[in-house]
This record gives structure tokens, sequence and C-alpha cells, in this order.
């Protein structure tokens, strides 16, 4: 069957996972709860919400949350990154298109150059957009007014906001938490009914521990257990979801290759650390940013991994997990 045969809904089936209102947003209830009074209080203002800024690791719904704040004030939501805008032009473009009451998203905005933040600050505190004209004695400066709007923001590294960008979302700064296996386990089963499968709670909690404490893994890993069961004939069972995630080298805790070689390159060629991040990435070939930002703080969540002043050392946990003997020194003494 070709797609001209496939109904242009079912093509974008997998793409709709995302929660269309409050009440199907699993988890993040603090957050839930602050936003939905902040929207309520503008509303009956009749004014846009104040600018508000999104940040936590990937996967956890922070641009899902953007588009739940534009459907909940009923405005239209235009949606871009801190990368897209290279130029003052290209975001003096995006913001000059704007009409009132609308929703800039900016995902990543940490990538922001500090140049297009200084155009920025005065756009979101007076609704004003200064552009210069010209170069030297003969430049001006030219002020266009902007309708009132609203700016969400997410990142992944707030730390890398300059302080005068953060300061300038009245609204709130909100971190998303990781989610519990019992709300991923909820998740799954909603995304499970709208895929059209068949999945008992055995089989969504089974799922739910290897998904690293994210919605957007527990999808990923979702849709992969439906085409494992899909192409050998089978029902999605705890078995058939065990079998598929471990043909994806996926463990019981989530672990993958890279994190488990991790744990073994500290353990077999540096006697279970302390060691830098830049040797162990050198010993993976492996970007220390990759390290950092994409193994460590799962396995450091799990209490696999240490971080000392001196570098990563595996625990006792890290040992047992992978089957290595404990190290002399952590053995306990017998009496």
């Amino acid at each position: 069957m070709n797609n001209n045969t496939i109904p242009k809904e079912d093509l974008y089936l997998d793409r709709s996972l995302r929660p269309l209102a409050w009440t199907e947003y699993i988890g993040q209830k603090n957050i839930k709860d602050n936003l939905q009074i902040l929207l309520a209080a503008a509303r009956e203002r009749e004014q846009p919400p104040e600018h508000l800024l999104f940040y936590g690791p990937p996967g956890l719904g922070k641009t899902t949350l953007a588009y739940l704040v534009a459907k909940e004030m009923n405005a239209q939501i235009k949606v871009t990154s801190g990368p897209a805008i290279e130029k003052v032009g290209d975001l003096a473009s995006i913001l000059t298109n704007l009409s009132a009451g609308d929703i800039l998203f900016i995902d990543e905005v940490h990538r922001l150059n500090k140049m297009i933040e200084e155009v920025l600050y005065p756009a979101m505190e007076s609704g004003h957009l200064n552009i210069i004209i010209g170069k030297g004695p003969g430049a001006r400066v030219i002020q266009i007014d902007l309708p009132p709007f609203t700016l969400l923001a997410a990142t992944t590294r707030i730390a890398a906001i300059s302080s005068p960008l953060r300061s300038r979302f009245s609204g709130g700064t909100f971190k998303l938490e990781f989610y519990t296996n019992e709300e991923i386990s909820e998740i799954i089963k909603r995304s499970a009914q709208i895929l059209g499968i068949e999945l008992g709670d055995e089989s969504a909690f089974s799922i739910a521990k290897r998904s690293r404490f994210t919605p957007r893994i527990a999808n990923h890993l979702l849709k992969r257990c439906r085409d494992y069961a899909q192409v050998t004939k089978k029902a999605i069972s705890p078995k058939t979801t065990n079998e598929a995630l471990s043909l994806m080298g996926i463990d019981e805790l989530g672990l993958n290759e890279p994190d488990r070689k991790i744990i073994e390159v500290i353990i077999d060629k540096f006697g279970g650390g302390p060691v830098g991040v830049g040797t162990i990435a050198t010993a993976l070939s492996e970007e220390e940013a990759t390290i950092e930002d994409v193994y460590e703080p799962y396995l450091i969540q799990l209490g696999f991994l240490e971080r000392t002043p001196r570098g990563r050392v595996v625990t006792d946990k890290g040992y047992e997990h992978l089957g290595f003997d404990l190290p002399l020194k952590n053995q306990p003494k017998l009496i």
C-alpha cells in the first residue's frame, strides 16, 4: 500500500501523542497549578500572560506546556528556536509579524547570541523594537511599537542564559522535574490508546521502568515495542516488551550500551575512579559534553556514578548492576 491510499490523518497519527488539554497532561502538578492561576488571572484582566521560562532536561514536556498555554489563552503560537535566529533582522521579522495576544515560543533560548538578546530586552519589557539604521555618525535608531505578546522560552541549560534575560521572565521560571515510573506508566497507556495498541498495566510499567523517567523516551520505546510485536506477529505482553527492549540493548533500568560502557571503562581502566571526564571521553572516543549532558545525569540519578572534586567514581550499586566484584576497599570487613 502506498501513501496515496492512506488517509492523511493516519500518516500523522504518531505525532498526535502531545497532550491537547490540561487534563491530559500527566505529572508536573505544581507547575500546572501555578500556570492555571496565572492564565486565569490574565484572562480576567483581558491581557496576555507575562513572559514564562521553562527549563529542564530534554523530553519532559516544555514544548507541550507552551502549546497548552496558547490553547488555554485561545492565542496563536509562533514557534522558533535560538539557533534559528541568526541575525537581528530575523528577530525583527518575527516580532513585527506578531498580532496582539500572540505567543512567541523560543526553544533552546540559551543559544541566542548577545546582540539579539539586547534587542529582545525592550521588546519584552516595554513592547518596543529598536532598530539601528546605518553605521557611524549617520546611524539612527528607529523605534517600532509591538503589539502586546507573550514570550515563552525553553532551555535545557538555564545556567547558560544571561542574568539580564532570565530576570525579564516576569511571569515565572519553572523547572520541570523527572517523572515517576507510575506517571510514565499512565503516559504510556494514554499513548497506547491513541496509537490503537492493546497494552496491559504490567507491560506499560515494564516499559516505564526503562524510560529514564522521561515521556519522550517512553513513547519512543512504546513504538519500538509495537513494531517488534507487529513484525513477529505477537501480542504486546511483558514477555514481548522485554524481548523488544533487550533487542535494543536496553536493560531493566533503562541503561543502554553507552551507559554501560562508561561504567565498564571507569572500572576496567581506572580502577573505578576517580577519573576526569576528559579522560573518560578520550577512552570512549566521545565528546565531553555528550557524556556530561546525555549519559551522566541518569547514571548519577540511579546512584551508579558520583561526581567528586577529583573526578567520576563508580558506586557499589554501579558495580553490582553490571556484575563486577566490588573492589577490596569497598568490601565489608569480616568480623
